[in-house]
């Protein structure tokens, strides 16, 4: 998916300076600003108006420019890992704490992480690495689920497949790497649903995504042919969407399977407790717990 340039489209001639500079972030490289329209002239008045500030030779910023993309272009940088995630709109399990860049020479730099040079296409006007670089250097660096969320929403978006990514790790030291990407859904349309299917495969669940069950449509998660997994996120949070997920949790369970539902906590930072619950209930079906009533009904005249 090609990244739209605001330097490429309409009369940038005429557009304002600093609206310019926040499409970019707060920060372009003077090359961009000439080829836009913005004359010499312009951009020294600029300055001295107090509009944008001379951040390095061939780089103006604005005031409030993003600061890990200043960052970047001090140190002749790009942004890369979870640093370059947002984007590219890739999902995120945490917050970034640390600056993760590909500096490319070498030279420690203090409070930066800095990963290996860029081998891709970058971003076509930020110092941003490209997404295959990202993806790789986050494979290479973040925990497990953090990687994998990474490259499932780029997977998600097409920007680029698992084979592709195998193709660029090779040999033994990127085995984990490699285990990474075999996680990988062909469709996810949240990180909820590549994180339940992860804990429910590794916990000897056969699971499938995104079923039809009649009466009911698509449903997330189907385990073991009948418990439907549904995952929430915050859209699920309106009453009107709560009435809904409601009257497909009833269409469910007349049609025969049973029902569970969770939510962003549960998967993200309590998924054991998730996967022990869909074992309680797996083990009270195998028990007969859901089986015939041994009671009559008094409306039901005995046999």
């Amino acid at each position: 998916m090609p990244i739209p340039d605001p330097g490429k489209h309409g009369n940038h001639g005429q557009m304002d300076l600093v609206e310019f500079l926040r499409l970019r972030h707060g920060v372009a490289r003077t090359v961009d600003l000439q080829r836009a329209g913005f004359t010499e002239r312009k951009l020294a008045a600029a300055i001295e108006s107090g509009l944008a500030t001379r951040l390095k030779r061939g780089v103006y910023a604005a005031k409030g420019a993003d600061p890990d993309v200043v960052a970047a272009f001090r140190l002749n940088a790009r942004l890369t890992c979870i640093s370059a995630a947002r984007f590219y709109g890739l999902w995120l399990l945490h917050k970034p704490q640390d600056l993760h860049l590909s500096c490319g020479n070498g030279v420690p730099a203090p409070a930066i992480i800095d990963h290996a040079s860029c081998a891709h296409p970058r971003h076509p006007y930020l110092p941003v690495a490209g997404v295959a670089d990202v993806l790789l250097h986050a494979l290479r660096c973040r925990p497990e689920l953090e990687s994998l969320v990474l490259v499932q929403s780029a997977v998600s978006q097409a920007l680029l497949g698992p084979d592709f990514l195998r193709s660029r790790l090779p040999g033994n030291r990127n085995g984990r790497a490699r285990q990474i990407l075999d996680l990988v859904l062909p469709r996810a349309d949240s990180l909820l649903e590549v994180l339940a299917h992860t804990h429910f495969r590794r916990a000897g669940l056969l699971v499938r995504m995104h079923v039809q069950l009649p009466g009911v449509g698509e449903v997330d998660c189907l385990i073991n042919g009948f418990l439907v997994i549904e995952l929430d996120g915050g859209t699920h949070l309106e009453g009107r969407q709560v009435k809904k997920d409601q009257y497909r949790n009833n269409a469910s369970m007349r049609g025969g399977f049973l029902v569970l539902r969770y939510y962003y906590s549960d998967v993200v930072h309590h998924p054991e407790k998730m996967v022990a619950e869909v074992l309680e209930v797996l083990n009270n079906r195998e028990a007969g717990r859901f089986g015939p009533s041994r009671w009559t009904p008094k409306w039901v005249p005995a046999s």
